[in-house]
């Protein structure tokens, strides 16, 4: 029989790695009320909804442009998962399973999501205790 153990650990980040959370957090959610109002101005322009595809072409041409040049400096794994959640909001709404999606706002449950590209489909990932992170028991 095999016993699985679970451990829990707090990360403690630095001044520098809060800072850069914060604008990962930051970039995603411009990402995703840019791709909300390029939604919204899409419709009220007679087209149809804008799929996920569609919307990835979009973060490239962002990326590159002179106009938001900070995007380029954060991760584009987060930047894709908030074109999915934006994504995931709009069929829940075409469903009836929720509201209309909203902007989000700063400061209001900041959040992105880093997954690892390597280990796509895979449900768990271990990964060894970082050395600056500290057990709670």
């Amino acid at each position: 029989m095999q016993r699985l153990q679970a451990y829990k650990y707090a990360f403690m980040p630095n001044g520098e790695q809060q800072r850069q959370m914060r604008r990962f957090a930051g970039s995603c959610r411009f990402v995703f009320n840019k791709a909300l109002a390029l939604q919204k101005a899409h419709y009220e322009a007679g087209g149809k909804f804008i799929s996920y595809m569609a919307m990835a072409k979009h973060l490239t041409e962002w990326r590159n442009s002179t106009e938001t040049p900070w995007l380029k400096g954060a991760p584009v794994h987060p930047l894709q998962h908030a074109f999915k959640d934006f994504d995931r909001a709009y069929q829940n709404f075409f469903a009836r399973r929720a509201s209309f999606p909203r902007f989000r706002r700063k400061g209001h449950s900041e959040s992105f999501r880093y997954p690892d590209a390597k280990m796509s489909g895979a449900t768990t990932c271990t990964r060894p205790r970082p050395r600056s992170a500290k057990t709670t028991r």
